[in-house]
């Protein structure tokens, strides 16, 4: 059944109202603790009650606000051990998606686009990091995870990670704009690429336990570089999100 333009309008209006308010969370706009309304954010957005009633109340879902219980929400303080524990979970996820991937087996077509995918990524790292054009590397490396998760051939571990990867120091590309003025940050970057590639041949060869545990030590970089950035002020400031954390 086709949906009629009103659907499709609201949905639309939906999430620019999710989008608009993790920008105002995440941005340091809105402090941890304070309380947002429907009232008060539809003003600040431009937007209808309607949209920024069910944005708010799918926020809540994700575990960026809390609800209050005298009306409204407040958006919430995350403390380090948080951060970790939503990095370790994307690594458990996407360690089972990994080993899923070699033990169904992907086809020889989406093993291909996998290794061109690295391919590209490698002409990228290999530019040099003072060359490096960091937009193009963050988008292939979010390529390479949704291709991963995909191969898995589960839509539970998709719809799972995709709700994690909402918490923004949980994302693969959480820190990246943070490593470009950071020598220990420009060595990840290069241990990530042969971490990607040891992924793909895993999956290659359909050795399902090699292919989760590199997953997992991959996503444990982020942790590394989150305990770095924790360290120097001017690094909180870069990555989205850590405005939220507290140490």
């Amino acid at each position: 059944m086709a949906r009629s333009p009103r659907s499709d309008k609201g949905a639309s209006q939906t999430l620019k109202a999710v989008m608009g308010v993790r920008d105002l969370v995440f941005s340091g706009t809105v402090a941890p603790g304070e309380r947002l309304s429907e009232i008060n954010v539809s003003a600040k957005l431009g937007l209808s009650r309607t949209p920024v009633r069910a944005a708010l109340a799918r926020l809540e879902q994700e575990g960026i606000l809390e609800a209050i219980p005298s009306g409204g929400y407040s958006v919430r303080l995350f403390s380090i051990a948080d951060v970790a524990d939503a990095i370790e979970l994307r690594g458990v996820l996407e360690g089972t998606a990994a080993r899923l991937a070699a033990e169904r087996g992907a086809t020889p077509a989406k093993i291909n686009a996998l290794k061109s995918l690295i391919s590209r990524l490698d002409e990228v790292v290999e530019s040099g990091v003072d060359d490096m054009d960091l937009d193009t590397y963050m988008t292939l490396n979010a390529e390479f995870h949704e291709m991963l998760t995909e191969l898995s051939g589960s839509k539970i571990i998709q719809r799972e990670l995709e709700r994690v990867l909402h918490l923004p120091f949980a994302s693969p590309s959480a820190f990246l704009e943070a490593q470009m003025s950071v020598p220990a940050f420009r060595t990840s970057l290069i241990v990530g690429q042969a971490q990607h590639r040891a992924i793909a041949h895993a999956i290659e060869m359909r050795e399902g336990s090699r292919a989760e545990a590199i997953a997992r030590e991959h996503a444990r970089l982020a942790r590394i570089n989150l305990d770095r950035v924790m360290k120097d002020k001017s690094l909180i400031d870069r990555v989205p999100g850590l405005v939220l954390v507290t140490s």
